[in-house]
This record gives C-alpha cells, sequence and structure tokens, in this order.
C-alpha cells in the first residue's frame, strides 16, 4: 500500500528524534567522477540513527571511479557497486541502483554531491511522524568546486506538511522548481509505486517529485542544511540551454508528469492549464526584462515568444511588453524601466530568501 494524502491543509509540527532505526537506501550513479566519490559515499555511511546501504552504479566511467568505490565496498559491507557495461546515462544508471534497494527509504545522491551530518535522521523522523508523506525534503547548500564546504545547521526547527497535491499545484503555478536533489528523501513504497525516473535530459528529478507529490503528502524539514549540492563545469546542470536556460527543460517536467497523472488526479487539465500560463508568462517577462535593461536580444526574444505560444493558448503579449517593444529594441531604457528591473532583481532576492526558510515559493514572492 502507498502512502496516501492525509493532510487537509498546510500543517506545522515541532521536530523529534527518531525511535527506530529506519533502512536507508542511497543510490549513487557515479560517471566519471573519481575525485568526488569517496566523500559522497563516506557523507552517506556516516549518518547516524538510521541503518544506511549505499548502492553506487558506476556508468562505464573512463576514470578509477569504480576503483575507488571498489576499494571502499572492500571494506564496509554496506557498500555494493554496480557496473555498468556502457555508458547508459543518469537516469537508467539511477534506475538500475533503484531496482537492487532494499530499505524503507530512498535517496539519490549525485556522486559529485554529499549529505549532511544528521541529515537522513531529520528527513525520516518527519516521514515517520506522518505516513502519508512520500517525500521529505530540506535546504541544500551550494557551493563552488574551488571552495571548501560551507557549515552546515543540523538543527531542525520546525516541519512542514503539505497536501501533495496542494504542494504540486503550487508547483503548477510557478512553474519553478524548489528542490534541488541530493536533499530529497523518499519513501520506497510510494516510489514502488510511481517507478522510477524517465528519460528527460536535465528535469527527471523534478519530474519524479512532481509524481511523488501527486500521490502523498510532501514534508520539509526547515531550519537545518539536508545536503552540499557541489557547482562545477562538470555538472549535467551546466549543459542547459546557454540562451533559454531551463524553461523547455521545466517544461518538458511538467508534460510528462500531466501525460502520467491523467489516470491518477481528475484535476490534470486544469493544472495543465495553470502551469502553460505560468510557463507563457514567464517567457513574456523574460523579454520584457531585456528591454527594461537595455540588453535586448531579438534571437532569443524570437525563441522566447515561439516557446509562450507553443505552451499556451493565452495571446503571447502583455502590455507591459507592447509598451517596451513600442520604443524599439535599442531605444533607451526609460526610468520606470529601470525601476522595474531593479523591483524585479529585489523580488527574486524575497523569494530566494523565503525559498531558503520555507523550501517553497510563489512568483510574486508569497509562500506557497
Amino acid at each position: 500500500m502507498t502512502a496516501r494524502h492525509a493532510a487537509t491543509q498546510r500543517a506545522r509540527y515541532a521536530p523529534h528524534t527518531l525511535a527506530t532505526r529506519p533502512r536507508v537506501s542511497v543510490v549513487i550513479p557515479c560517471f566519471r567522477y573519481e575525485r568526488y566519490v569517496a566523500e559522497a559515499v563516506g557523507s552517506a555511511l556516516a549518518q547516524d540513527h538510521v541503518e544506511v546501504e549505499v548502492i553506487v552504479v558506476d556508468d562505464a566511467s573512463p576514470d578509477r571511479s569504480a576503483a575507488v568505490v571498489r576499494e571502499i565496498a572492500a571494506t564496509d559491507a554496506r557498500v555494493r557497486l554496480i557496473e555498468n557495461a556502457v555508458n547508459r546515462g543518469a537516469v537508467e544508471t539511477f534506475n538500475t541502483g533503484l531496482a537492487e534497494v532494499t530499505g524503507a527509504y530512498v535517496v539519490r545522491l549525485d556522486a559529485d554531491d554529499a549529505l549532511t551530518p544528521g541529515s537522513l535522521a531529520r528527513a525520516v523522523a518527519l516521514a515517520e511522524a506522518h505516513p502519508s508523506v512520500g517525500l521529505v525534503y530540506g535546504h541544500p547548500l551550494h557551493f563552488d568546486a574551488d571552495r571548501s564546504r560551507p557549515p552546515a545547521r543540523t538543527r531542525p526547527t520546525r516541519w512542514t506538511v503539505w497536501p501533495g497535491r496542494e504542494w504540486l499545484r503550487a508547483r503548477c503555478a510557478t512553474g519553478l522548481n524548489v528542490i534541488t536533489s541530493p536533499e530529497v528523501v523518499m519513501r520506497r513504497e510510494v516510489v514502488d509505486a510511481v517507478g522510477g525516473q524517465r528519460p528527460l535530459a536535465h528535469t527527471h528529478d523534478m519530474e519524479m517529485w512532481l509524481r511523488i507529490a501527486a500521490v502523498s503528502d510532501v514534508g520539509y524539514v526547515e531550519g537545518a542544511d539536508q545536503a552540499w549540492h557541489r557547482e562545477h563545469a562538470g555538472s549535467l546542470s551546466q549543459t542547459v540551454d546557454a540562451d533559454l536556460g531551463d524553461i523547455v527543460d521545466r517544461w518538458d517536467a511538467f508534460r510528462t508528469l500531466f501525460a502520467w497523472s491523467r489516470d491518477v488526479l481528475p484535476e490534470t487539465d486544469a493544472l495543465e492549464r495553470v502551469a502553460a500560463r505560468a510557463f507563457a508568462a514567464e517567457a513574456i517577462d523574460r523579454i520584457v526584462h531585456m528591454y527594461d535593461r537595455g540588453r535586448f536580444q531579438p534571437e532569443v526574444a524570437e525563441r522566447l515568444r515561439a516557446f509562450a505560444d507553443s505552451v499556451s493558448d493565452t495571446p503571447a503579449t502583455t502590455a507591459a511588453l507592447e509598451r517596451a517593444a513600442g520604443r524599439g529594441p535599442h531605444a533607451r531604457p526609460l526610468p520606470w524601466q529601470v525601476a522595474r528591473a531593479a523591483y524585479r532583481r529585489v523580488a527574486s532576492d524575497v523569494r530566494y530568501r523565503r525559498w531558503h526558510r520555507y523550501g517553497v515559493f510563489h512568483r510574486d514572492g508569497q509562500v506557497g
């Protein structure tokens, strides 16, 4: 039986510690991360108050990644190594490891990331206290690969539990992703029900979070940092479209979700319309922002407008766009345009601060 929606509205609770030692399976897909994989494995093995198994799936790495893991596994029975004979990509590699898990909870940890001390116990404590929760996440610490990891907060201040579909509707209303990846703990029975990751280039994680929220509630550990995410040139996130960013990839995640959810969510059509309007609005807003900053790029603007037209029946224009475009692409920004660009920067900072604390945000800066 999978976790069912139990919460009827967002609720907050005082956190408490685990009374048992649940088993958590940490799946680590690895490709050419000889430099980092030992750190990822070590961060999982160092977790306290839970029983950990680590399954590393090496995707035919040409470096010593597999050898590094093999050496660790030789001295710690909690570590298993699976080696792909040929390179299969991030999604198939994770799904291979997922098929081997034995824990009640599952974590997908990239080989260049790491878990913070106690993160699994903090997340699992919430899930154990609220059986309807299928996904628990928290705040990730992003850091540059050339710098040392920042110190992590390890004392949670509050738990938040959303009805999964309420959380999902909020994601549709913005089209934005609020989860990086390594900070997530999933209930295995829910993962078994919804399946593994789908073949998406950059948003396979995001789509899986959305799918889990369609059938179970979502929890957030407030006040603690749950994982470290390393930023470097070789990471998958650095390969998104240089001009459009990840807007097309995020829309692909939602489209994949909606294709699956029609048999699960009666409100799928309504959610799809909401998401489509959000993506179209984001694309048009980005065109307006180029005018406001005096950095108009015709080719990028045309791609954004075409994208907006493709996702929504709503006309891909706004009064703000018409007003800005009417002055021409090379016009010097007027004071009201400079002020609007400055407001966007402030609003973006507010959104980040709210996400940092609450784990969610709306495009207007309000908590989701």
